[in-house]
């Protein structure tokens, strides 16, 4: 008997090509699942097969567990203290064991233990295929479609199958079985029953990785695309710097009468492909970015990480592209919130903005608009800076003597001090507000001023109304109101 389970083992790892251990620990799980077979309740059972005998124990065994814990399944667990009556010294987490009967291994359903053992050898043989193709250290792969299923093509890499997801194909590709695809390896899922590996056409790093093919320069690490956004089978953006001053990173990323270029919007369905160069100056970068159109002027907002760029009406059309579609793949590049608009708009704007500080120097000081409009020309932005700037960048101001800017600061020091007070008072009237994960004392100040002092206030606000209130992006302004109106639903419970 034991000299056949050895036999069995032999000849079923010489088959399926997997370790000897693999189909050892298969033919374990099958005994002990026959071996649950004696008992009526759910109990765990151990068998060990000797590697070198082929003679097998089995054994029934508790997993200790804290007393605290209480027994969760009474028949495969047994408290800690009444472990240690029996094994002394015993802790969480270890097992007490008790010998079983062997069983005959003929007498098992032999079918049903065959299975489990094939199936374990599958699995083992499908975790091996998958890590030899892991072990490639591949990200673009090629392969033929074996079929589709469900507008996803089942992509055939070697032994491996892959999935290319409908989403992840570029717009109007027909892909069609028997097919030669290029794609990049987005995930693994280990998890996954059907396919593991899925693949993507519409990523950003897709082009990275096909640029990074083309180029030599670039695996030479003479060269770097740091950057790269897409409007999938239309147009694509990538950024790129070199460290050799001698390459033109632009020119080296073209080739030779544009043949990497070319190469590279063939692979992708000849979507437009424009490089710019990236920037350690983010205004510098976004220029680039924004390219063929030409800026006239950029104001950066480092709080709310936007930029506004002023273009002439000539340019306005090549800044916002066909659908937004140049702005939209400018600011995915960058990474900064791009607002586009002309030198009228701009100037309204700023018209706007300067009458809002004005008023505020006017009313918060009280000073005329004279005193209020040398302020704003010297640069003087808030309350905060001529209260606490370096007393002697006050004095410079021709227009102002020593005894205006002691005032003055004086002035906006205690506008300041009554706006902390009612600041807090506003808070202490909504202070409920507070229980909100991400809420802080200055967004509770802004929402009571506007009436909004109670979760149900807030609950009852729509997240585009919030985010325009607060300015807070739309997705987080969302999860604050579900927060708001989680009582509501505990009530109901209730």
């Amino acid at each position: 008997m034991s000299r056949e389970i050895l036999l069995l083992v032999d000849a079923l790892a010489r088959e399926k090509n997997v370790e000897r251990e693999v189909v050892f620990g298969a033919l374990e799980s099958a005994l002990a699942s026959a071996m649950k077979k004696r008992f009526k309740e759910d109990v765990d059972i151990r068998v060990a097969i000797d590697r070198q005998t082929g003679e097998h124990e089995g054994f029934r065994r508790w997993l200790v567990v804290p007393d605290e814990a209480g027994l969760q399944e009474p028949d495969a667990q047994e408290l800690l203290t009444d472990a240690q009556d029996i094994v002394p010294g015993i802790e969480v987490g270890e097992y007490i064991e008790e010998p079983l009967e062997p069983i005959e291994f003929g007498r098992i359903g032999a079918q049903a233990a065959k299975q489990a053992i094939l199936q374990k050898i599958r699995d083992a043989e499908r975790e091996q295929v998958l890590n030899d193709f892991l072990d490639r250290g591949e990200t673009i792969v090629s392969g033929t479609v074996k079929r589709l299923d469900k507008g996803d093509a089942i992509v055939e890499i070697g032994k491996v199958e892959a999935r290319l997801p409908r989403t992840e194909m570029i717009p109007k590709e027909n892909i069609r079985a028997g097919d030669r695809v290029r794609a990049y390896v987005l995930k693994v899922d280990h998890a996954a029953r059907g396919q593991q590996v899925i693949l993507s056409r519409t990523s950003p790093d897709f082009i990275r990785e096909l640029f990074e093919n083309e180029v030599p320069e670039i695996e030479q690490g003479l060269l770097e695309i740091k950057a790269a956004a897409r409007d999938p089978g239309v147009r694509a953006k990538i950024a790129v710097v070199a460290y050799d001053k001698r390459i033109d990173p632009i020119g080296t990323c073209v080739g030779m009468r544009g043949s990497r270029v070319t190469a590279v919007r063939n692979e992708l369905g000849g979507e437009q492909v424009d490089i710019v160069l990236w920037a350690d100056d983010p205004a510098e970068f976004v220029i680039g970015a924004l390219a063929p159109a030409h800026v006239e002027s950029i104001l950066v907002d480092e709080d709310k990480h936007a930029m506004d760029v002023v273009v002439d009406e000539e340019n306005l059309p090549k800044a916002i592209g066909a659908r937004g579609q140049n702005v939209r793949l400018a600011s995915e590049l960058t990474g900064w919130q791009i607002n586009i608009m002309t030198p009228e708009e701009s100037q309204s704007r700023q018209d706007a903005e300067r009458a809002a500080l004005r008023h505020t120097f006017i009313t918060k000081l009280d000073v005329d608009e004279e005193v209020a409009d040398i302020l704003i020309d010297e640069g003087f932005t808030g309350l905060e800076e001529i209260a606490y700037v370096p007393l002697q960048e006050l004095l410079d101001i021709e227009a102002f003597d020593e005894e205006t800017v002691n005032e003055l600061r004086t002035r906006a020091r205690n506008a300041l001090l009554t706006e902390a007070i009612a600041q807090e008072e506003r808070v202490q009237t909504a202070r409920d507000l507070l229980e909100i994960k991400g809420m802080d004392p200055a967004l509770v100040a802004k929402l009571a001023e506007k009436g909004i002092t109670t979760l149900d206030d807030l609950a009852e606000l729509a997240a585009d109304e919030l985010a325009e209130l607060t300015g807070l992006p739309e997705d987080t302004a969302s999860d604050m109101i579900m927060q708001a109106r989680a009582h509501w639903f505990e009530d109901d419970e209730a």
